[in-house]
């Protein structure tokens, strides 16, 4: 018994190595395909648009309502200290370094990250793939590449909205909701937040925009088996990239800290 079990943890970590060697093939195909020209304007425009503009509402609502949570937590805290105005510079901090750039990656995994791989999956499976193959297309090039420009330049654009939207639910709640004084509250906030905050949320808003499109785009290509394929292949994505930006996002703060002291 203890054999086959030894036997199935070892066929699973050996599939897992080809598969995460596998992906890491296919990331450094991308990466060399970012820097070859001619680029496909129209189509990073077109994805631009459903990746930015068509979000923006679901993303504002998402971090507004976000904003106004945390505003609401810790004003409530901080009437302990009587330190309320304190809240609005922790909320901006908060937003801009973390909570933008994450729950605008979160949201954009669910609305277009999903369909990516669902797409791209559905291409795979009636092997419109393999046609594109045949006639010498590149699919890196002509479905993977545009998606990642247009996801490096939508996350950032949408990370800066969502930092703007999330601290004005902070300032609706504290100004409206919790009473507290209007002029201190935006003064301690930009006191305490500096351009660095901002633009670590930004950086890392791009790094999730590539990782998210890479993800997606490596189970689309590597779907099989029909619809049921098409699902299992994007349930995975989804889960993955979720988990990738968090453990990326941790790295990348780790970093800021420890040797840019951001």
């Amino acid at each position: 018994m203890f054999f086959w079990e030894g036997l199935k943890l070892l066929k699973f970590f050996n599939k897992f190595i080809r598969n995460l060697v596998d992906f890491l093939r296919f990331s450094g195909e991308c990466c060399r395909w970012l820097f070859v020209p001619p680029y496909r304007i129209g189509q990073i425009a077109e994805h631009i648009e459903r990746i930015g503009l068509q979000s923006i509402p679901i993303v504002a609502l998402s971090v507004f309502t976000t904003g106004m949570i945390l505003a609401l937590q810790l004003i409530n805290i901080m009437y302990i200290f009587r330190a309320e105005t304190f809240a609005g510079a922790a909320v901006a901090i908060a937003m801009s370094r973390e909570l933008a750039p994450v729950v605008t990656a979160i949201v954009l995994i669910a609305k277009n990250g999903s369909a990516m791989t669902a797409e791209i999956g559905s291409m795979q499976v009636t092997e419109q793939i393999a046609a594109m193959e045949t006639m010498a297309v590149s699919p890196l090039r002509y479905l993977v590449v545009p998606r990642i420009f247009a996801s490096i330049l939508a996350f950032p654009a949408l990370t800066a909205i969502a930092n703007a939207v999330g601290v004005y639910g902070g300032y609706f709640v504290a100004a409206y909701v919790m009473s507290v004084n209007r002029v201190a509250y935006n003064q301690t906030m930009f006191f305490f937040v500096d351009p660095d905050d901002i633009w670590t949320g930004l950086i890392k808003a791009a790094v999730f925009g590539f990782i998210v499109t890479v993800i997606c785009c490596y189970h689309g290509l590597r779907t099989s088996g029909g619809a049921k394929g098409v699902g299992r292949r994007t349930t995975a994505a989804v889960v993955l990239s979720t988990v990738a930006i968090l453990v990326a996002d941790y790295i990348m703060t780790f970093m800021f800290i420890r040797f840019l002291g951001m």
